[in-house]
């Protein structure tokens, strides 16, 4: 392939619309997130993740899931976590059956934020979508996150 090639071109305009796509989305509920919750797009990810689990054996997640489930680093996600622990969000504690092991658990109080949030979170996500159905290259991609055929892949 060269950077001529037809083909090429189609995948690099298909990337830039998806890439184009996931950050409207993303800056629509950042901003209502923010304003609504004092919250960011990434805080809200991560205590909606965790909020996600559940209590027993296989129901915690240690930092590395957590890292991967919200797609940062590991050095962010700590960073991540800290910032929401220091506002009595998060609490980490150690694996009672593996000390290497960190686990990250929502309080009570970031539950109920994250409770809080979910319906803004949801609205201004469909409110994204919306805005982004009308234009023509965007369209396409908006089908497909509205199918949920991302989630069977």
């Amino acid at each position: 392939m060269t950077a001529t090639d037809p083909a090429l071109t189609a995948l690099a305009q298909g990337w830039c619309a998806l890439s184009l796509l996931h950050g409207k989305i993303e800056s629509h509920i950042e901003h209502a997130l923010q304003a609504k919750h004092d919250l960011s797009v990434r805080e809200y990810s991560l205590l909606d993740v965790l909020s996600r689990q559940h209590n027993g054996e296989g129901g915690h997640l240690q930092m590395k899931q957590v890292a991967d489930a919200v797609v940062l680093s590991q050095s962010a996600t700590t960073r991540l976590v800290t910032r929401l622990e220091d506002r009595g969000l998060l609490e980490r504690y150690l694996c009672p059956t593996d000390r290497r092991g960190i686990y990250t658990n929502v309080t009570k109080a970031g539950l109920k934020l994250v409770g809080e949030a979910r319906p803004t979170n949801d609205a201004a996500l469909r409110e994204a979508l919306d805005e982004a159905s009308v234009r023509p290259e965007l369209a396409p991609l908006v089908r497909v996150v509205e199918s949920g055929t991302l989630l069977s892949a």
